[in-house]
This record gives structure tokens, sequence and C-alpha cells, in this order.
């Protein structure tokens, strides 16, 4: 006599009627009519321009960051994309570089061949690797004419994400509607104790019978910095093409070019006065603001009406 197999073996009754009161039901899979396009180019993920019918350019001062990057590495054709919200992205941030599985560095002849067009996505520490990868690895130097260039240009990045960009995030506009309050993914820019020198002393005292709540901020102080930074920054440049007097462009023009831009956009008059008045400046970066421009073109999707 065969035996019977333990999963032939039936529920006991109550347990039976329980599972009947949720019964399961299969359908057929539904097909969308909308098919994801292949990745045939690197497309960068990035905020909005400020107006986005006619510019290419992120409003967004680290975003803008890496379309520079990108330009002065000597990309070309990149595609752009600002129609994916930040929660769509790597770790909640923007920018991401969304690349074909063909030019990833170190990529196999099997991953070519295999490429279905999915491509891989990367976040904006991984671009300059991928960079080197496209137009070849940057020696030592960085790019600098010596290595004292080279250290100088650490103190000027210093300079420009703590001053310039405390200065820019003190005179940003927030946005404070109902639903920006309520996601849990709200862009905005490094919070002002990040980035100042002294981080400001809480608004209460420890003696207070109130819990730490907001920053003391001394905007005299913040603008007085920033107004050195800038001077300091126009002197350095002088009549040179390049910051440092490198040849070529570096990370550091990168760097200058997105601050540059967004404070000559800022609506405070402060911020934009303080560049404005330095004509070298200006005129530098009228001038990599169309090199970068020319590095992009709008995802096709975009474009439609």
């Amino acid at each position: 006599m065969a035996m019977a197999s333990p999963l032939a073996l039936s529920l006991p009754a109550p347990l039976r009627h329980f599972f009947s009161l949720f019964p399961l039901y299969t359908h057929p899979p539904i097909e969308s009519p909308d098919k994801a396009r292949p990745v045939t180019s690197p497309t960068l993920w990035i905020h909005p321009p400020w107006s986005p019918d006619a510019d290419v350019l992120s409003s967004d001062v680290e975003c803008l960051k890496w379309q520079a990057y990108l330009a002065l590495r000597g990309l070309s054709d990149v595609v752009l994309r600002w129609d994916i919200s930040v929660d769509g992205a790597l770790d909640n941030r923007l920018p991401n570089l969304h690349v074909p599985l063909k030019t990833l560095p170190g990529a196999s002849l099997e991953v070519k061949q295999q490429d279905d067009g999915e491509g891989e996505l990367l976040p904006a520490h991984l671009i300059p690797e991928w960079v080197d990868g496209q137009v070849g690895a940057l020696d030592e130097l960085e790019g600098y004419v010596d290595q004292a260039a080279r250290d100088e240009s650490r103190a000027w990045v210093a300079l420009l994400e703590g001053n310039v960009h405390a200065a820019l995030v003190l005179h940003q506009p927030s946005s404070t509607s109902f639903l920006n309050l309520l996601s849990p993914y709200q862009s905005k820019l490094r919070p002002l104790e990040a980035v100042v020198t002294h981080p400001p002393a809480p608004l209460f005292g420890i003696s207070s019978l109130l819990p730490s709540y907001g920053t003391h901020v001394d905007v005299d102080t913040i603008e007085h910095q920033y107004k050195e930074a800038i001077s300091s920054l126009s002197e350095r440049l002088g009549t040179d093409r390049w910051f440092l007097g490198s040849s070529s462009p570096t990370a550091l023009d990168a760097l200058v070019f997105a601050y540059l831009h967004c404070i000559l956009h800022s609506k405070e008059h402060t911020l934009r006065f303080e560049v404005t008045r330095r004509v070298n400046l200006v005129a530098w970066e009228r001038r990599v603001q169309s090199q970068v421009r020319d590095a992009f073109r709008v995802v096709e999707s975009l474009r439609q009406p």
C-alpha cells in the first residue's frame, strides 16, 4: 500500500474555514504600453533649471558642480533629465549619472555584448571614476601646474564650500508649502550650521528649562566672510584663463563656476553685487558657462509639448 504524502494531509476544519475567508485569486499579467527607453548615452539626473523651457543648467549648486565637472573634463552630448524627483535618486540625493553598461570602467566583453539598455545608475561620488574611464585618468597633480597649486586648491575648495556656501544658504528661499513639509524627501542645501567655520550656539542656553532648538546665526559675520572670499577669488584669478594658472580646467574651476553662476542668479542683491562689481569674475563665468552649456542636451521626453 502506497503511503500518503505529508503534503496530501488535509487541514483541520476550523483552519480550512479560516483560510476560506481569504481566497487566493490569480490574474493574467497586465502588459503596459509604456516601455523604458534604453540608455544609449550618459544621462545626468539633476534638479530643474531656473527656466526649464530655455535652460540646461541646474538651479541647484550641487548638481551644477557636476555638470561643470563633466563638461570641463571634456565630455559632450550628455543627456539631461529633471523629471525624476529626489526620492527616485540613489540615497535620495541628486545628481545621479545613468550610464550604459558598456561604458563602465572594467566592463567585460560579455557585459558589453549583453547590454540590455537598462544601464547602471551612479551616485555623484562615483562620477569621477567613470569620467576617468572615458577620457583617461588625471596625473598625480590633478591638472594643476605643480604640487603647491594642487595644495592651494584644497584651501580654495574649503573657502567656497564654507564661507561662500554659508552665504548662499543664508539667502536661499525655502518652500513652506504643506505638501513639502509632509514630504520625507525634502530637497534643500546643507544646513547653515554644517558649513560655517564656527557652528553657532543653540537659541536656548544650558540653564534653560526649554530644550535646545534652532541656532543663533551671526548674519554680519557670514556676509563679511563672503565678501572677503569673493574679493580673494577675484584677485587670485586676475587675468588667468583658469584658476591657479592651470593650462586646462580643473575640478576647482568647476566648483568656482557653480557658485558664481548660482550667485549671479540669486535674488539677493548683496550676493550678486559682490560678483558683478568684479569684471574678471563675470567675464570668466560667462565664458565657462558657454562651454558647460554646449556639453548637454535635454532628454527627448522633456522636449515634447
